[in-house]
């Protein structure tokens, strides 16, 4: 079993760039995240048309917190907040879709399972750029984390290719990056440092992503 890569845009690119980025990338990510709190549901309409435009396969989109978008654009995947609406209200409407909820403590994740997500995204891990002045959570609480959920675990926050070996050392089923991907001078090399850790570990994921075949950067 492998160790799962999603990508999230970081909500200060335009489409054009992040299009740009994506054409390059998609063959070797397993997700990407559709996170653009500030947009209206027809950008991120356009933004979903653009990226899968750009070579993005509709099995590696997930949107964020817009489950209208998400349908309307035939996302694999809807990415809620934990105080969004609850995993199962969503699959009522939209039975066929992943749905993923975004935690911070064993007991968010806990609920989730209990509310029937599919996978939980856990953060954050490290102090991020993302989340100026916060102190990360550490890698013990996201191993707990991962022990307490029989659902994939997908670590998020400040994780870099240097550190992203100890993040996968502790069972989860992947790794969420931002910026380290989405605003570096050269995304593909990026992703490749990413890709090189991940087929170096030895740890299996406790419980792993389902996704289809990624290629391999040789």
């Amino acid at each position: 079993m492998r160790h799962a890569l999603h990508i999230i845009s970081s909500g200060k690119q335009p489409l054009a760039t992040v299009r740009d980025i994506i054409a390059r990338i998609h063959p070797y990510i397993d997700m990407f995240h559709i996170r653009e709190k500030h947009r209206s549901a027809h950008e991120l309409w356009e933004w979903a048309q653009g990226i899968t435009a750009a070579g993005l396969p509709e099995a590696k989109l997930a949107v964020n917190d817009r489950v209208d978008v998400a349908l309307a654009c035939h996302a694999a995947a809807i990415q809620v907040a934990y105080h969004s609406l609850p995993p199962d209200i969503i699959r009522r409407l939209v039975p066929n879709k992943q749905i993923g909820v975004s935690v911070h403590t064993v007991a968010e994740a806990e609920a989730a399972e209990a509310a029937g997500a599919d996978y939980v995204l856990y953060g954050h891990v490290f102090a991020s750029s993302s989340k100026p002045g916060l102190a990360g959570r550490g890698l013990a609480a996201l191993q707990e984390t991962v022990e307490s959920v029989n659902l994939p675990v997908i670590a998020l926050g400040g994780i870099t290719p240097d550190n992203a070996a100890e993040v996968l050392a502790t069972g989860c089923a992947g790794i969420a990056v931002l910026s380290t991907v989405m605003h570096a001078t050269d995304p593909v090399l990026s992703v490749q440092r990413f890709q090189q850790v991940m087929q170096g570990i030895r740890v299996s994921p406790r419980c792993a992503w389902p996704t289809a075949k990624r290629e391999r950067i040789q």
